[in-house]
């Protein structure tokens, strides 16, 4: 198995409110891998810390502790020149195409960007010239014409928009791309075209993604392993379609039985998990396990001791619960 391209060691980032009378921990003690070539699902309920946790790792805010390994480099050490150039290789791709684009920048110049910025391109009238070629390019490698670097975001739709945001990740050839809830803010049938050009993307380039969700049945079209976040935790982690026909933890169970099956009569027949009472505050997260004031099966044990992530199969399965659950079923009785 090869060497993980982003590894991710005991990382924390809290706020603290004014003169330090108040504390929110964001993402508490994430440790995971991304291998090479692979997708890597991040999921969660909004709030749960998803997107913190994908500022930290491009250093847009800076983590409280831990450790951030990409390409065999330790980024939190890393000064704003060393930082810079690891950046090449680490792209996003922002959840809302409307916003994300720059209205007073032509589209040539805002894919351009980044080759200007890293150096990649002459400032001169011969950069430009290379500019707008490989500019050219890129547009064409999202499915969009070449001649559309002369028009501006607001000429194009949602759909286009977020692929011009796909083809300004794809200009410096990252390793990995980060994509913050890429789809959320487009209609269905665009949200499968772009999860079909980004696969076709991955293939043809041998890209790595980190791909944040709260949309379930996206994540299993595109994601080779899920990563289940709770309350800024890790709770469970395993190969996709292990996590969605066996998963451990009762907030996975839940989150499964929450998300709509598009047979209506399945959908009609079967029973939902509905937890009890409401989540509880980041700012006063409960002892021990994050999820039991909520949990069906929770126990005095889950209140004493935060549960470590515990190998639940042979496949590399883990799930971060004392008692973890099987069957559905077992939850609805409880």
């Amino acid at each position: 198995m090869s060497e993980p391209l982003l590894s991710l060691r005991g990382v924390r980032k809290e706020y603290t409110g004014h003169f330090g009378r108040s504390k929110v921990v964001a993402v508490d003690d994430v440790s995971l891998d991304i291998r090479p070539g692979e997708t890597l699902g991040l999921v969660g309920e909004s709030g749960c810390g998803k997107t913190t946790l994908t500022r930290v790792i491009l250093r847009l805010v800076e983590a409280s502790g831990g450790e951030i390994w990409f390409d065999g480099r330790e980024l939190l050490g890393l000064g704003r020149r060393e930082l810079l150039a690891v950046r090449e290789n680490m792209q996003v791709v922002l959840q809302d195409p409307y916003a994300s684009l720059n209205p007073r920048m032509r589209v040539g110049e805002i894919v351009a960007e980044p080759l200007v910025t890293h150096g990649r391109v002459g400032r001169g009238r011969a950069g430009r010239a290379e500019a707008r070629e490989r500019v050219a390019g890129l547009l064409e490698a999202v499915g969009l014409e070449a001649g559309g670097q002369d028009r501006y975001p607001y000429e194009f739709s949602g759909g286009q928009r977020q692929r011009i945001g796909i083809a300004r990740a794809l200009a410096l050839e990252p390793k990995l791309v980060i994509c913050d809830e890429p789809v959320s803010a487009l209609d269905v049938s665009i949200q499968a075209q772009i999860i079909n050009l980004m696969k076709r993307l991955q293939a043809e380039r041998g890209l790595t993604y980190l791909f944040v969700s709260h949309d379930l049945s996206i994540m299993r079209q595109i994601a080779d392993r899920v990563a289940v976040m709770n309350l800024g935790r890790i709770v469970e982690l395993a190969e996709t379609e292990e996590l969605f026909t066996a998963p451990r933890h009762p907030y996975t169970h839940s989150l499964l039985s929450a998300a709509p099956i598009a047979d209506p009569k399945v959908e009609r027949t079967r029973q939902r998990i509905v937890l009890r009472g409401d989540p509880p505050s980041p700012a006063d997260p409960p002892s021990g396990c994050s999820f039991r004031t909520r949990c069906p099966v929770a126990r005095e044990e889950c209140a004493d001791t935060r549960p470590p992530l515990a190998v639940q199969g042979s496949t590399g399965h883990v799930a971060a619960c004392f008692f973890p659950v099987r069957d559905a079923s077992d939850l609805l009785r409880a």
